[in-house]
């Protein structure tokens, strides 16, 4: 599949809440088909920043833009087409079913059923596709809110912490999904405080703290 959204330019971003200063001056450069891992402290900023980068946040100053493969840059709204997002809490319809929930998100962004039907599968969600989402367990939500945000087939996948709530089994298999969306010429900005995945993924480190990137450096091993 082409791949509309190429680059995402983050640009001195401030955020502030009242007197409290939250993101102080942040600037990345994120390109297609790579995977990069936010790190720091509790209190850094870093659900902020993922917040602003999937434009449910507005910054007070600076800039984020959304590069297209001819430099040309997305309005936020044709962007947020082009994003998903996975939150800390996974964000489904809880009286709806697990497939359901896939269904609506495919009906809205005009993917096919055909979409549907691929992404349930490699969610592994066969066994429970048919079940209320508020009877699920932590590890089921966070597959059915991966595939949410994987059946519109995002250029820009941002994950808050995607690793809790699933035991080793799902969290390799996790780590396969990542890989598959970065060689697919997707851009990949996963928040995580596990920095075993950094090295697993071979993903760039961006450290934040006190609202600014202290270091962003590949991982070992990584080209």
């Amino acid at each position: 599949m082409e791949r509309l959204l190429t680059r995402v330019a983050v640009e001195g971003v401030v955020k502030t809440f009242g007197s409290t200063s939250v993101l102080r001056g942040v600037t990345l450069s994120l390109g297609a088909g790579s995977v990069t891992v936010l790190t720091g402290p509790n209190g850094a900023g870093k659900s902020t920043l993922l917040s602003i980068l999937s434009t449910q946040t507005k910054p007070t100053r600076g800039k984020v833009q959304y590069l297209t493969g001819q430099g040309r840059a997305l309005e936020p709204r044709a962007a947020r087409a082009r994003i998903g997002w996975v939150s800390h809490q996974p964000q489904a319809y809880l009286e709806l079913s697990a497939r359901e929930n896939l269904e609506l998100t495919a009906e809205l962004h005009g993917a096919p059923p055909a979409r549907v039907a691929a992404v349930e599968e490699r969610m592994g969600m066969q066994e429970f596709g048919r079940k209320p989402v508020h009877s699920l367990s932590r590890g089921q939500l966070q597959r059915v809110a991966l595939g949410r945000a994987l059946v519109t087939e995002p250029d820009f996948l941002l994950l808050d912490e995607p690793w809790t709530g699933l035991d080793q089994l799902a969290g390799s298999w996790l780590l396969e999904v990542i890989r598959e969306q970065a060689t697919a010429g997707a851009i990949v900005f996963i928040v995580s405080h596990q920095r075993d995945v950094i090295e697993q993924l071979g993903a760039r480190e961006v450290c934040l703290s006190s609202g600014l990137v202290r270091s962003a450096q590949a991982a070992a091993g990584a080209s």
